[in-house]
């Protein structure tokens, strides 16, 4: 319990206590882990969803029938609530079409390929502007290798060379 207290209260600033773990912390995706495997099995068992994505504590959940979907939003809010303390976003809580793509951890995936989401494209623009060195540049690029991305990283290349040619 020291060692818990320890990490959350890194979280601190001035003083003022904030909620959750600190973002970036290793033992925050320990922590986070362990904390919702009992939502995990909640959502597997007592649900009897077959296919379920989290990270985090974000999450997916894929099945056939919209009404059913629905209908067990209620049940994973009151689970959240009452056995872990959480509660569901409710401008994130949507249900929706594979055709009209899954919006997850920045990326919006369709049945055959995934983009960049608007907002991760102009804040990692944002972030190279501010920041251009070689290790930002690669860790973007890889991040953009994982999904239909090509011509957004030629266009990132492109601007980094024109950027390295005005230094010189």
């Amino acid at each position: 319990m020291w060692l818990l207290s320890q990490i959350i209260d890194s979280f601190n600033h001035f003083g003022k206590r904030n909620v959750g773990l600190p973002l970036g912390n290793l033992t925050s995706q320990l922590l986070v882990n362990i904390y919702m495997s009992e939502f995990d099995q909640f959502i597997k068992r007592g649900l009897k969803i077959k296919y379920y994505l989290r990270y985090a504590d974000d999450f997916v959940i894929f099945y056939d029938n919209k009404l059913y979907l629905q209908d067990i939003i209620p049940k994973i809010s009151e689970f959240l609530c009452v056995k872990l303390k959480l509660s569901l976003h409710p401008d994130k809580v949507y249900v929706k079409t594979l055709a009209s793509g899954v919006d997850f951890l920045g990326w919006v995936s369709f049945p055959h390929h995934r983009i960049l989401r608007t907002a991760t494209k102009r804040r990692m623009f944002r972030k190279l502007r501010q920041n251009k060195s070689a290790e930002t540049l690669i860790s973007y690029l890889g991040l953009l290798s994982h999904g239909n991305t090509h011509k957004l990283a030629l266009k990132i290349i492109k601007r980094n060379k024109k950027d390295d040619e005005r230094i010189f």
